[in-house]
């Protein structure tokens, strides 16, 4: 393109789209190439939509011109007004005279229905009583996180949760809350199961949900970005007054917080719902994007201008390389960190993202607090506008760790050698007996050592929002398997992602055999196919409770800065692996029990007990140790006990 965008000024201070006081608001936008920018004042959240209703007698809303300054490409008014409690939007007239359209700004912080026009608030008036004081669970390091990822809707949804706010992010503030089985569900079922912390799916303003319509059925994951720096409409209890959403999801966070559970956001600054129609295009037109060379066949495209680059899948690409988008996302998890008090981010399609803006989010957030999460998905989902070489892709992901900060990626070896390859739903792999070896599968206990730098790099999962959850993808690749057999299963693949070096994750559901009806990619499924039946609970309450004495376990050792050595067992289907000389890991995939009697590597004269087995309990003596069938068993070395090296027996 022939504009020179590394031109474009960057201002060093501080820009606040709106500031307002009883005496008056000042509001700024950043647009450098513009030839005129306005902002528009509404009386009511409809905005621009309403924009020629009358209101008592008069116009309801007001025009003010705004003036630039030159050295900073910021866009200025002061109104002499208390506009506290209007709304507001700006409109961008680009360099050839084209009105782009009425935007609340790309740092908006309070926005009405549908985030088409922002609202003039005082943001301390939307704090939860009590908030001053909330302060974020301790947490001594990253790697000692245990994830629980979830939708919002998913987790509260289901007619025996027992919980009154469903689908609202007040549902994770009740407490007491029994599902139609008498079990704790909801936040309290979250504090049962022991895990650290919630990732929760996009909590931000997204466009792929009318927030207008909250009694029509509709659903969507939120990969869909509108407005960044605001808490998403439909998850509230009214979407039409800012204060509430503002006000519920710190109510939300606080609760978490209360019950000992750190809070993860799901962020998508790798693309935007609507390029068109987006805050970003509309203040700074193709500043805030990847384009490709090729010309447009896209007739919504002016002629001359290049296509939109898209290695999201999703019709865009921002460029986050450049100064303003980098500024942009490292304030707005700031934001997100000061305001709302969130503890960790995991990031979309992070691939997209370079990796110096990466690792300025580290050290921003860092800063702060280094125990704070940050995460993402190391690749893209298509090719990008960037060289590879530049991007936060697994092969530079060494760059992103520094002095014990790091930023950390999900483990596909680990998942795949485990459940078998993403690209196959019934191709299978350790778990039913059919990956060929287990070298993926060691890769992925170890922490992928070839491509992080540390383990506390790692996220090690083998089931997430994408793709098949793990119930079904064992159904499919395990089609003749029983109920009991699909439960081993289960607790197998579990036992080896809280068995790992790296830090934990699940999947919402997971751990009570969650389905889906076998919906490989169900971001805009109904509820009667996302939603988690609770009553699952009550029936694999087995499952249930293993996870529970597995993440209980996990917390009192930290794999993380353990050394690992797998032991050379030729059997199929069998893998073995100690941590230092003290916590001994043996899986057995097989459909039969196995007796190991001779393990290399394991001291002659140490004594071990059985901490934990997933299923029936293992047989354990001095000289032999049998694994049930489609199992896994875990042992500590007794404290005391004489160490040496050479052959071993158990």
């Amino acid at each position: 393109m022939e504009r020179n965008f590394d031109a474009y000024p960057v201002p060093n201070g501080q820009i606040c789209e709106m500031v307002t006081t009883a005496d008056y608001t000042r509001f700024q936008l950043w647009s450098p190439e513009a030839s005129a920018v306005c902002v528009w004042i509404y009386e009511d959240s409809e905005g621009v939509h309403h924009a020629q209703r009358m209101w008592r007698g008069s116009l309801c809303y007001l025009n003010y011109p705004m003036a630039m300054d030159p050295l900073t490409g910021i866009w200025a008014v002061t109104v002499e007004a208390d506009l506290r409690g209007k709304f507001y939007a700006f409109e961008v007239t680009d360099a050839r005279g084209r009105k782009l359209g009425q935007t609340p700004g790309i740092f908006a912080k309070a926005v009405g229905v549908n985030g088409r026009v922002a609202q003039v608030l005082d943001l301390r008036e939307t704090d939860p009583e009590g908030w001053a004081q909330d302060r974020r669970p301790p947490l001594r390091r990253p790697s000692d996180a245990i994830i629980y990822e979830m939708h919002h809707r998913d987790f509260s949804a289901d007619a025996q949760s027992g919980i009154r706010h469903k689908g609202k992010f007040l549902a994770l503030t009740e407490h007491g809350v029994l599902t139609a089985d008498g079990l704790p569900s909801g936040i309290d079922h979250l504090v049962e199961m022991g895990v650290t912390h919630v990732h929760l799916l996009p909590s931000f303003d997204f466009g792929s949900v009318d927030e207008a319509a909250p009694h029509v059925p509709q659903y969507n994951w939120g990969y869909d970005p509108m407005n960044y720096n605001v808490p998403e409409g439909s998850y509230s209890t009214d979407a039409r007054t800012p204060a509430v959403r503002i006000r519920e999801f710190k109510a939300m966070v606080m609760a978490l917080h209360g019950a000992g559970l750190r809070v993860v956001m799901d962020v998508v600054y790798n693309h935007v719902h609507s390029l068109e129609s987006s805050p970003l295009q509309r203040t700074c037109p193709d500043y805030f994007f990847r384009w490709k060379e090729e010309k447009s066949q896209t007739p919504s495209y002016p002629q001359g201008r290049c296509r939109p680059s898209n290695g999201s899948g999703c019709g865009n690409e921002t460029a986050s390389e450049r100064a303003m988008m980098r500024r942009f996302m490292v304030e707005s998890v700031l934001h997100w960190v000061r305001e709302y008090h969130v503890d960790g981010f995991r990031f979309d399609l992070m691939g997209l993202h370079d990796v110096d803006t990466m690792r300025a989010i580290r050290d921003a957030l860092a800063a702060i607090d280094p125990t704070i999460l940050v995460y993402g998905e190391a690749w893209t989902a298509a090719a990008p506008g960037l060289p590879a070489d530049r991007l936060a892709l697994k092969q530079n992901m060494r760059q992103l760790y520094e002095n014990g900060c790091c930023v950390a990626a999900f483990g596909d070896e680990l998942r795949d050698a485990l459940r078998g390859p993403w690209n196959n739903d019934r191709r299978g792999a350790f778990l039913t007996g059919q990956g060929k070896d287990c070298a993926g599968l060691q890769k992925g206990i170890a922490a992928a050592m070839d491509w992080l730098a540390h383990p506390a790099q790692m996220i090690s999962y083998v089931s997430c929002h994408d793709d098949l959850c793990l119930a079904d993808r064992i159904r499919m690749t395990a089609p003749m398997a029983d109920l009991q057999e699909r439960e081993r299963l289960q607790k197998l693949a579990y036992t080896v992602v809280l068995t790992s070096r790296g830090i934990p994750f699940i999947w919402c559901g997971d751990e009570m055999m969650r389905e889906r009806q076998g919906v490989r990619n169900c971001y805009n499924q109904p509820d009667s196919v996302n939603a988690i039946s609770w009553h699952l609970k009550a029936e694999h309450l087995g499952v249930f409770d293993y996870f529970c004495r597995l993440i209980r376990w996990r917390r009192l050792h930290s794999l993380c800065d353990e050394s690992v050595e797998f032991l050379p067992i030729k059997r199929k289907g069998v893998v073995a692996y100690v941590y230092g000389q003290g916590i001994m890991v043996v899986l057995n995939s097989c459909c039969r029990d196995v007796s190991l009697r001779q393990l290399p590597g394991v001291p002659l004269t140490a004594s071990w007990r059985v901490a934990l087995h997933s299923d029936k309990a293992p047989h354990l003596t001095r000289r032999q140790l049998v694994v049930p069938a489609q199992s896994a068993v875990v042992l500590t070395r007794v404290a005391g006990s004489a160490l040496n090296g050479g052959k071993s027996f158990l």
